[in-house]
């Protein structure tokens, strides 16, 4: 089930609904902003009010006598009209800022409860959806529902109210002229229930292109080097130029379809004032409408037609936005595919960890599209409901093994062996198809993450770091770390040399994604990062992949006294790794194949003898 899945199925009205639901901040203060609402939409009856006033009863003498008008009349009248012009607007500036002030509250909670859910979902439910489009749900998709809040929101309120209150006095005035003037836009009001439809399909499309294009441009920023590399730039402009055009045509054909009610509510418009003209002057004619209220008449049907026209307006901002919270709560309903079990979970004491994998199973979901579940690229996968969705091939096959605690473990295979599934489900990245994962006797699925993120640090193969400096990077392990507990630890790791040599040694700045340091530099931050957080269990997956023999070496040599006391589980490619090793783990097809000390292994033949042949080969070369 993608993210888009639940939420597509919903009509217009019920994703407004819900969405609202889901922001309860929308209605805080509604009350008072729908009454001073009410105010400013009565003040605007006032001028036709006070014209038919002035019309029939200050000019009255002189239609009547041929005497002079009723000065004294017309003065109040126009007074009273001034006033209430005034407060009209006074109270329309507060419905402004109050509205403004509900909808930005709003929407920042419903920004950050989207932002904090897109955290929560699984590694396989991101990895399923295109980084662009994750980010344009967050930021983009709020915006558009900003908008419509903001303007669309207030005119559907102001609208309404006036399109009430000047119909009940067009019926006071002339309950004939009002019907001919709700017949003539009785059918634009019924086809647009059929048109809106087809405009929330259209800028739905227009949400997803709008995703499709962040996607197509923040790749080809991030991978910029790489693009150079090949000189793929002509390949990667002309896929960021189709992202564009898609887009482009999208929003044409949104636009076009709004663009169509423009003319006709125009036409209808015409057609509904030249009816007030001839029926309200026959009327008068009979004596059954006096000249002021057929004047006043002319001006409501103004403020009547108003709200018509506007409609297309709001239907624009509303099928944009709608189309924008539909991409929002499909978020938002995406159930986490590994859950935090929260109050009703345990918490681990501090203390040398034992695993456990008891009969674990893995498989990807039946959509996925992952070829290498080991390699160093993240799959892309579908976003599912749950593990029985589950129905793809399996990568890990019934798995059971023991770790004690203080062991320092290598785990070893070719690429594709399921090696680096096995360090995710540890670290409960990833939940087991079947079969359970323990630590310390006590299910992995029953540990609240605040306590398991503790108690188990992994270092990533590509040792990700944040556009900060080299202390701000390490301190992510421990937030409340000085600058002289990160110099103490990058001592103990024997980094000191390389930390003196840096241009502004701790506050050096280490650019996106760390693109300022080497790779192996970024390695050193990523293990000064896992050491200075002190878990107790320790899984680094590839950790010296990307280094040079000399740092290899002196991360292998620091990484004998970080593991000492503590259970460490490297995913080794580097079998020097495993030669440190207390024991090493084989796995091979995702199965575990062989198992023990680097000295037995490499005697006996099979998978680990073959490993290492091929790695001493390679080192000779």
């Amino acid at each position: 089930m993608s993210l888009n899945d639940v939420a597509q199925r919903e009509g217009a009205l019920s994703t407004l609904r819900r969405g609202l639901r889901l922001s309860p901040e929308f209605r805080a203060g509604l009350a008072g902003t729908l009454a001073l609402a009410l105010v400013a939409t009565i003040g605007r009856i006032v001028v036709p009010v006070a014209v038919q006033q002035t019309l029939d009863e200050g000019l009255r003498p002189v239609t009547a006598h041929g005497g002079e008008p009723d000065i004294a009349f017309i003065r109040t009248a126009v007074l009273v009209c001034a006033v209430a012009v005034l407060v009209t607007a006074l109270c329309a500036y507060a419905m402004n800022v109050r509205l403004y002030r509900t909808t930005e509250t709003g929407l920042a909670a419903l920004r950050v409860r989207a932002f904090r859910h897109v955290h929560d979902l699984s590694m396989l439910t991101q990895s399923g959806e295109r980084r662009g489009a994750l980010v344009s749900r967050v930021t983009g998709d709020v915006d558009q529902i900003s908008q419509f809040m903001q303007w669309g929101g207030l005119m559907i309120i102001v609208s309404l109210g006036q399109l009430v209150v000047a119909s009940v006095l067009m019926a006071v005035y002339s309950w004939q002229l009002t019907l001919l003037v709700w017949v003539s836009f009785l059918p634009l009001a019924l086809a647009l229930r059929h048109f809106q439809r087809l405009v929330s399909r259209a800028y739905t499309t227009v949400r997803e292109r709008v995703g499709d294009l962040l996607s197509a441009v923040s790749e080809s920023v991030v991978g910029a080097s790489v693009i150079r590399a090949y000189a793929a730039e002509g390949r990667t402009a002309q896929r960021v130029d189709e992202s564009v055009g898609l887009h482009q045509r999208a929003q044409v054909r949104a636009q076009g379809l709004v663009a169509l009610t423009f003319p006709v509510s125009e036409l209808v418009a015409a057609v509904a004032t030249a009816g007030v003209v001839v029926a309200g002057t026959l009327l008068g004619v009979g004596g059954h409408l006096t000249a002021g209220r057929l004047v006043a008449f002319l001006f409501l049907v103004t403020l009547f037609v108003g709200p018509m026209q506007v409609a297309t307006e709001v239907l624009n901002e509303a099928q944009n936005a709608i189309a924008g919270w539909r991409r929002v709560l499909g978020v938002l309903d995406t159930t986490p595919d590994v859950a935090d079990p929260g109050p009703a979970g345990r918490d681990l004491p501090r203390g040398p960890i034992e695993v456990r994998f008891e009969n674990v199973s893995f498989a990807y979901p039946a959509h996925s599209e992952e070829a290498n579940p080991e390699g160093g690229k993240a799959p892309e996968k579908k976003a599912f409901a749950d593990r029985a969705a589950r129905s793809g091939p399996t990568v890990l096959h019934e798995v059971s093994v023991e770790i004690a605690p203080r062991s320092r473990v290598a785990v070893v295979g070719e690429t594709g062996s399921g090696k680096t599934t096995f360090a995710k489900l540890l670290t409960r990245l990833m939940d087991p198809t079947s079969g359970r994962v323990l630590i310390d006797d006590v299910p992995l699925d029953t540990v609240r993450f605040s306590s398991l993120r503790e108690r188990i640090v992994m270092v990533p193969q590509d040792g990700f770091l944040f556009d900060a400096g080299i202390a701000d990077n390490i301190r992510y392990g421990r937030p409340g770390a000085s600058d002289d507990d990160i110099r103490l630890a990058l001592t103990e790791l024997g980094l000191t040399d390389w930390l003196e040599g840096l241009p502004r040694g701790l506050h050096t700045p280490v650019g996106q994604r760390g693109e300022s340091l080497s790779a192996g530099e970024r390695q050193l931050v990523a293990l000064a990062r896992a050491y200075i957080a002190d878990p107790d269990l320790l899984v680094l997956d590839e950790a010296t992949s990307a280094v040079d023999p000399a740092t290899e070496v002196r991360i292998q040599r620091a990484l004998d006294g970080v593991t000492r006391g503590r259970t460490a589980i490297s995913i080794a490619h580097r079998l020097s790794t495993a030669e440190a090793a207390d024991e090493v783990i084989v796995f091979d097809q995702g199965r575990i194949v062989q198992r023990g000390p680097h000295a037995e292994l490499v005697g006996e033949p099979g998978v680990y003898a073959d490993l290492h042949e091929s790695w001493i080969a390679q080192r000779r070369v």
